[in-house]
């Protein structure tokens, strides 16, 4: 049963056949929003919750291209686009209208709209609330109802900082991603103004990001995704742990291997020398420098899933 949100009632007669005759159900939808906001029975202790990310480069086999995910993403309504370019670019507009507008979600679709493009500008980057409501003309408490929002529509999310154990000093606010660079693309403006290398930047850092919480969701493993950030700017773009996995992950969208790159990872294995450091990056060679492995992309995104 597709789209159960929009009746949220049908749950409470889900659970009647499960309890009755022991019928088994596939319940999908594209948000939860709803339901809780309705009270409706959520099937606890009665349903496995599983989340279908954007297609992963394992199950995309022999047609994963690196260049056309950066460029239109991985979801499955574009990637199979006989014209991606041209579903992108109302792709924000028609889910503005379709699951916010129609869900009656927010008061002011304009104004929403506006604080769409506005945190665009924060993907990859560590989110400031009071910022995007300067940024967008909104107050403060909407900016942040929108934010979950975005969270409860799968079309974004969130890293918290890395703090076990910690011996500095860290920031304390999460980094914010889209869930998928196609849309981030749709949504972030360019121009003249806008420097090409930091889109490509911020869309390549978010692909892998979002498959290895792919990975991870798909493998049922019990492992978290954060990012590990001091006060005075050193930064980790990742961190995988788990009772199995230790690793700090950094992203580069580059094909050349330069030291000031392992500034990051060589801080966090001065404090955390238990973990393993990766960095992936754009070029050819797989290779290791004093206990960092470069891997490249490809190889890395294909390394990832069940």
């Amino acid at each position: 049963m597709d789209e159960v949100q929009r009746v949220p009632e049908v749950l409470m007669i889900v659970h009647a056949l499960i309890e009755s005759d022991r019928r088994r159900f596939i319940l999908t939808g594209s948000s939860a929003r709803k339901l809780r906001r309705a009270g409706e029975d959520l099937l606890a202790g009665r349903a496995v919750l599983r989340t279908l990310h954007p297609f992963t480069a394992v199950e995309l086999g022999d047609r994963f291209d690196l260049d056309r995910a950066l460029r239109h993403g991985t979801i499955p309504l574009i990637w199979s686009a006989s014209d991606p370019d041209d579903v992108l670019r109302s792709y924000s507009a028609l889910y503005v209208r379709e699951e916010v507008q129609q869900e009656g979600l927010v008061r002011n679709v304009g104004s929403f709209s506006r604080f769409l493009e506005a945190v665009s500008f924060s993907h990859g980057t560590v989110l400031n609330v009071s910022a995007e409501s300067r940024d967008c003309a909104v107050e403060r408490k909407t900016v942040a109802a929108y934010i979950e929002i975005l969270y409860d529509l799968l079309l974004a999310f969130s890293l918290r900082v890395f703090t076990k154990r910690a011996r500095r000093a860290l920031v304390g606010h999460p980094k914010f991603y889209l869930v998928d660079p196609g849309v981030f693309r749709s949504l972030r403006p360019s121009g003249p103004l806008d420097r090409p290398e930091e889109i490509e930047g911020a869309a390549f850092e978010g692909l892998v990001i979002s498959m290895l919480r792919s990975d991870i969701a798909y493998r049922s493993a019990d492992e978290e995704l954060s990012y590990w950030r001091t006060r005075s700017g050193v930064e980790v773009d990742c961190v995988a742990y788990g009772p199995g996995r230790f690793e700090a992950i950094e992203v580069k969208n580059s094909n050349r291997v330069r030291p000031e790159d392992e500034r990051g990872l060589r801080a966090f294995l001065s404090d955390y020398p238990e973990a393993r450091a990766t960095v992936v990056y754009r070029g050819e060679r797989p290779l290791e420098r004093s206990g960092i492995r470069w891997v490249p992309v490809d190889t890395f995104l294909r390394s990832l899933g069940p």
